[in-house]
């Protein structure tokens, strides 16, 4: 189905210090970073396919933090291994069988219910990165406690009608020379969503940008990339403000 692999290159990655903690959710495990101050707001991240300890995505946690939001990014993987950059790209259907993002309900209802016994969350949005920029797409069709939802990079699964009735605000970001979805594939979306769609959405696509760019540490970012980057970033905080 994939002509290419959904996977980008991680190339040299600095080191990452966190901010944040580990913690244990009954079965999953997680990585949290709060802010200094109280809030009753969470939001959930869903990491890619380099599971939840990649460094590019806790770097996206304590961002999102920083913003006055109790953030999360739950082990989506429940212990088994992420897909590492050394795999061999022909065993990767096999691994995505193993590792479906439209089956994260249950993961996602037992965060959702520590983030509001545990935390006080009141209200709580997810932002999810390509892998998890799907699981994003599906949960916003299936869960009402997400009251907002931003989608990057996750490539378009099985076009059904139900793939369009999203039941809270989604704002999907996809970059213009991603190899693992076309063009052709975001117009269709966009169209799709005017025709079912209820509730607000918006469909925006980030110049010369490839798969998995949104979510590079300042030092990895190229000089040509970083305002698209920075702006992509800020335009995922704005939604998650004006919703959550």
């Amino acid at each position: 189905q994939m002509a290419d692999p959904f996977l980008y290159n991680t190339g040299e990655r600095s080191p990452y210090g966190c901010l944040g903690h580990e913690v244990q959710i009954e079965y999953l495990k997680a990585y949290v970073c709060r802010p200094s101050f109280f809030t009753d707001k969470a939001v959930i991240v869903a990491h890619d396919v380099f599971g939840w300890r990649f460094p590019d995505i806790r770097y996206i946690v304590d961002l999102i933090a920083s913003h006055g939001y109790i953030t999360i990014c739950p082990d989506f993987f429940k212990g088994t291994e992420p897909w590492k950059s050394t795999d061999h790209w022909s065993d990767f259907a096999d691994w995505m069988k193993d590792h479906d993002p439209t089956k994260v309900d249950k993961e996602a209802d037992v965060v959702l219910k520590y983030l509001k016994e545990q935390c006080g969350a009141k209200k709580i949005g997810i932002a999810g990165f390509s892998w998890g920029g799907m699981a994003v797409h599906h949960l916003m069709l299936k869960n009402p406690q997400l009251t907002a939802g931003v989608s990057l990079y996750g490539r378009i699964i099985r076009d059904s009608e139900e793939r369009y009735n999203l039941l809270n605000p989604t704002f999907f970001i996809f970059g213009e020379k991603d190899h693992t979805i076309s063009l052709d594939q975001i117009f269709l979306l966009e169209e799709k969503l005017k025709q079912y769609c209820k509730v607000p959405y918006k469909i925006k696509v980030y110049p010369g940008q490839v798969h998995g760019f949104a979510q590079l540490k300042p030092e990895d970012m190229k000089p040509d990339d970083k305002p698209y980057i920075e702006e992509a970033r800020k335009d995922m905080i704005d939604w998650i403000k004006m919703f959550v």
